[in-house]
């Protein structure tokens, strides 16, 4: 019998799943932070998550204060954990606010109880995990050379590894938050958010594994790759051209883009419209895709936290 591509995952996830309980995980350190008036319910600590695939590293889980074994919660997945809850600990004194928004947006029942696990980045590999993988093995060499130049200057490892760092979250990371959390399991209450790189990284996370994640919201998506929108730049249209290759139905998924109009975010404008009409050619509308411009914002933690209730509100919406 020839085996397609759910049932090769499905056979994955049952076996990492026995993995996560074995005694190779039994020794993952978690804490929860200590608590603190800045951060609205708690959080979970697992430090250094052990990868066959990627470099461990930290994750936080956050619940909200009423947070209840005797019941399931949605899970959300993000990128660059480490910018979501306090900014008295990230490099640039920013933070996403995770914490409140998801809190206030609880306690008016305008989104359905979740979980979000704020997975960190390591920056030395950041542009290798959030990169698709598959856009990067179609591009040009003038362009992949683009993008190598362009993670140097960040002293960022240049190899590609993006299909790893999906299999870590999807085969390891997921069936231990399930295993150890009291979680639902559908694709219907997994998603998926991130911003700039980690946007691209979200779009890709529901276009390889649709059967896993049912919503995914990109924030602020990195189209160009690099840092430069010269002609040459061939980038955008290669994710345009994957989108269009591998979008998901829109019948059970649904997807969020938004962008702003200042600093870097600037350089996206010759792009969203062009992504509006991949979507809506692939049969999205209303209901399943978003595409929103925020005038005046630019490209940073702080206004992707002022905007942060409208994608929670598309994620999570409590039906």
């Amino acid at each position: 019998m020839l085996l397609n591509k759910t049932h090769i995952l499905l056979f994955s996830l049952s076996v990492n799943m026995l993995w996560a309980s074995c005694s190779s995980l039994d020794s993952i350190k978690t804490y929860w932070m200590n608590p603190s008036q800045k951060i609205e319910g708690n959080i979970k600590r697992i430090e250094k998550f052990p990868s066959k695939y990627v470099t461990p590293r930290n994750v936080d889980v956050w619940f909200p204060k009423d947070y209840d074994n005797t019941k399931t919660y949605s899970v959300l997945y993000m990128h660059d954990g480490q910018m979501l809850f306090d900014a008295d600990k990230t490099w640039n004194g920013q933070e996403w606010g995770v914490d409140e928004h998801m809190s206030a947006l609880l306690k008016t029942s305008k989104i359905k109880e979740a979980i979000v696990v704020g997975i960190w980045n390591v920056y030395s590999e950041r542009n290798a995990n959030y990169f698709p993988q598959k856009v990067f093995e179609t591009l040009d060499k003038e362009n992949k050379e683009a993008l190598k130049r362009m993670a140097e200057k960040k002293n960022q490892e240049t190899f590609i590894n993006s299909d790893d760092y999906l299999k870590f979250i999807v085969t390891e990371l997921k069936p231990y938050i399930d295993t150890n959390f009291s979680t639902k399991t559908s694709p219907k209450d997994t998603a998926i958010m991130g911003s700039s790189r980690g946007g691209l990284i979200s779009l890709y996370a529901i276009c390889e594994y649709p059967d896993v994640f049912g919503t995914a919201a990109c924030l602020s998506t990195h189209w160009i790759g690099t840092y430069s929108n010269s002609e040459s730049n061939q980038i955008p249209y290669a994710i345009l051209d994957y989108m269009m290759d591998n979008l998901p139905s829109p019948t059970n998924h649904r997807i969020y883009f938004d962008y702003g109009t200042k600093t870097l975010d600037a350089l996206y404008l010759n792009y969203q419209n062009l992504v509006t009409t991949a979507l809506e050619y692939k049969s999205y509308d209303n209901e399943s895709m978003v595409n929103l411009k925020f005038d005046e914002h630019e490209h940073a933690e702080k206004f992707w936290n002022k905007r942060l209730a409208t994608p929670l509100t598309f994620l999570l919406k409590n039906k």
